[in-house]
């Protein structure tokens, strides 16, 4: 199974240097044991890792897998629950997010937001989300020094989200904070434990409570051109979204629609300041940045792991997986296999994208993908063209410890010239 002798994967642990680069691990993994047992906690059947590009795009594309951990229940004993039954509030709101939802519930809630993602709805708000950003940028242009993650890449998505929810964004602090608390929850944090759990069971419900009554806002009367009253009036098969569907779709897209393009802005500009040569053509090409979104997603993407549970027994890579087994999809070890990409662990924004699996496939394909493009090619061009001069402070960059949601927790950076200079960024 490890032909290598590599220990069983797990993504808890993790020193300081991998979890900031995680892909040489990817790579022992990937050529040694492509599709491989991991280590699985007391009551869980096998949870296995995929590390290729080919069983990648097989599972997210087939009906042998899917997102409903129950699917081998019938069968024998199947993982055992991944949040703890105390946290009421956490399960009602995850148990409604599109990205864990299966056929036909999934198809009724994406053909209703469908509309208001298209490529063509996100392009006229590429206007707004470029004032936003350039917004952001002026109160913090003139500091010695930023944090790139809170001064800009977290709250411009936060911002451009809560404009789409119509909710303030004077409360954008506190979405940041639930939002944060809530990833504690996350199955791929080192520091996970029972208050961990609590934390995100109470950001739930905070959460939760807050949409639901701009759920019952809109309800009682009209006027409101936002994406909760477009919730609250849609109908699919004669059937409407419940408060609790729609507040939990809310609470989803304020988590993971930001949480994803902060991690993106942060580490392609980090991945820009450590090439000098790419960065000057990007700072002068609005164009050049629109084409290297999809590379840098590649090259390291924000959302490195996803899961699912095998429906039936089939072999995969060479394995044979059992109904109700747990399939982790390493995406950021896909998105650079070789077998699939020339020279991958190469940023080369002249590259054709391929098929880069960053934001998934199949039926379960970001819905937020047109806005996250956006969102973050504006976001970085704005940057490179109002503060030209950012570089690296001495200070280390520290990562979150989390290999779902991908990125670093601050990001200092000097915004003048003449450090510019004396780095030789």
């Amino acid at each position: 199974m490890n032909p290598k002798g590599l220990p069983p994967f797990s993504p808890a642990g993790w020193s300081a240097a991998a979890l900031a680069d995680p892909y040489p691990v990817y790579a022992r993994y990937r050529e040694s044991a492509p599709v491989h047992r991991g280590l699985s906690t007391e009551g869980e059947s096998a949870v296995w890792y995929v590390f290729t590009a080919a069983e990648t795009e097989h599972v997210l594309t087939c009906r042998d897998y899917g997102r409903d951990a129950t699917a081998g229940e019938a069968a024998r004993p199947r993982v055992a629950p991944s949040l703890p039954s105390a946290n009421t509030a956490l399960h009602e709101v995850v148990r409604n997010w599109l990205v864990f939802l299966d056929p036909p519930k999934h198809t009724r809630l994406r053909r209703i937001l469908n509309g208001e993602f298209t490529p063509r709805v996100v392009g006229r708000l590429r206007t707004r989300i470029e004032e936003i950003a350039r917004g952001l940028l002026a109160t913090v242009r003139d500091k010695p020094v930023i944090d790139l993650v809170a001064d800009f890449s977290a709250p411009l998505p936060l911002a451009v989200i809560a404009e789409l929810l119509g909710v303030p964004r004077r409360h954008l602090d506190w979405y940041r904070a639930q939002a944060l608390e809530l990833q504690e929850a996350s199955t791929a944090r080192v520091a996970r434990g029972a208050q961990a759990h609590r934390r995100a069971d109470a950001a739930a419900g905070e959460l939760r409570a807050y949409f639901l009554d701009h759920v019952r806002r809109r309800r009682r009367r009209t006027g409101y051109d936002d994406l909760v009253a477009l919730l609250v009036a849609a109908r699919h098969d004669g059937q409407e979204l419940s408060d609790d569907e729609i507040a939990a779709t809310c609470v989803h897209m304020l988590t993971a629609g930001h949480e994803t393009t902060t991690n993106l802005i942060s580490k392609s500009v980090l991945a820009l300041l450590e090439r000098p040569e790419l960065r000057t053509r990007l700072e002068n090409s609005t164009r050049a940045v629109r084409q290297a979104i999809d590379e840098f997603i590649r090259f390291d993407g924000p959302v490195q792991m996803i899961s699912r549970w095998a429906y039936r027994d089939n072999e995969l890579g060479g394995e044979h997986i059992r109904r109700g087994d747990k399939v982790v999809l390493v995406l950021g070890a896909a998105n650079r296999d070789p077998a699939r990409f020339g020279e991958p662990d190469v940023l080369d924004p002249d590259r054709e994208p391929g098929r880069h699996c960053g934001f998934g496939m199949g039926i379960h394909f970001c819905l937020g993908a047109a806005l996250a493009r956006a969102e973050g090619e504006i976001g970085i061009a704005a940057l490179l063209t109002e503060i030209p001069g950012l570089c690296r402070t001495a200070d280390p960059v520290v990562y979150n410890q989390d290999l779902v949601f991908h990125g670093p927790t601050t990001l200092p950076l000097r915004t003048t010239p003449a450090s510019r200079s004396s780095r030789g960024v």
